[in-house]
């Protein structure tokens, strides 16, 4: 019996975005169907993931997860690199020393370490201030000017702080992550706000805000399907690729950091925490997400294995 197969015709795609310079490009974005569905679109490039180095030492991971990074943690150059020979796409740095109830670090300390990190690894960087929108337009304007040229994605920028950071992306010629906290139309306003200061919509990324696995999962999801849908219906200032900042999400729950002596009815803890990560990734990757930013290697090495099945053809 003949199956015939009913076919979505989607009248846009999500923009590509091109992260480094040759020959250590990363590309994300590009798909003119929802996630993996081969046989309706083209999907040109694979979600593309990221490991996360702090630029100091942190003190609330757990031991499951600082044990993957022993002898490292407070050498952010030595750490990149690990996460390099882990095998991570790209590596996300983010300046924690900044806050200034950490080190309040400088500007010009974050751009001389951020420079440090980026000529010791061969993959572009995410580059992610400490969370204070002030602090970070200060810190993030000096980072772009140290590492110009580069190409480099640089966030979190919001609706506070997008002037600053979006001039400095421009004038030194670097991509931006878009912020917002889980509203489409706030999601959207921003990318409109800085595609006015003449940024083109290629070198825009966006974060919707995610949750892990059982703390928000299922409306960051709806959320990012929604962005994902309005890009392929046509709407331009949703059409840009999104980042998961998964990790930070992940590894602050309880399911993940709970030992398996204190909660030995969950089962054993590295299996589980690792599983929590993934899951969480597999999740927003059916939703639509292109950039994947999370802490544990194992977490990566069955995720990319997932993502390989998933790019194989299903043409029909």
């Amino acid at each position: 019996m003949a199956v015939t197969i009913v076919k979505e015709r989607w009248t846009n795609k999500v923009g590509e975005v091109v992260l480094g310079t040759e020959p250590n490009v990363v590309k994300i974005g590009g798909e003119s169907t929802l996630p993996f569905l081969h046989f309706e679109g083209e999907m040109p490039n694979r979600p593309a993931i990221a490991l996360e180095v702090w630029d100091m030492e942190p003190t609330n991971w757990p031991e499951i997860l600082t044990s993957a990074y022993a002898g490292v943690l407070n050498d952010p150059v030595a750490w990149a690199k690990k996460c390099v020979e882990y095998g991570a796409d790209l590596v996300c740095l983010s300046l924690v020393s900044a806050h200034p109830d950490n080190k309040n670090s400088t500007p010009e300390e974050c751009a001389q370490l951020a420079k440090a990190v980026a000529d010791a690894v061969n993959v572009p960087l995410i580059i992610l201030g400490c969370g204070v929108e002030e602090k970070d337009a200060q810190v993030l304007e000096k980072v772009a000017e140290v590492l110009a040229g580069r190409n480099f994605l640089l966030g979190c920028a919001t609706q506070e702080n997008y002037k600053t950071i979006t001039a400095a992306c421009i004038v030194h010629g670097h991509n931006i992550i878009a912020s917002t906290p889980l509203d489409i139309n706030l999601e959207k306003q921003l990318n409109i706000l800085i595609t006015e200061m003449n940024l083109p919509a290629n070198r825009i990324v966006i974060d919707p805000s995610v949750g892990a696995l059982g703390y928000g999962i299922e409306y960051a999801y709806s959320i990012m399907e929604r962005t994902r849908i309005g890009a392929l219906t046509g709407d331009k200032m949703m059409a840009m690729p999104v980042i998961c900042l998964l990790g930070q999400e992940v590894w602050k729950t309880k399911e993940a950091k709970s030992t398996t002596e204190e909660a030995p009815e969950w089962g054993e803890q590295e299996r589980r925490a690792i599983l929590w990560e993934l899951i969480t990734a597999v999740a927003f990757a059916q939703a639509g997400g292109s950039l994947f930013v999370m802490r544990h290697p194992e977490s990566l090495k069955q995720f990319r294995a997932h993502i390989d099945k998933l790019m194989q053809s299903n043409a029909y």
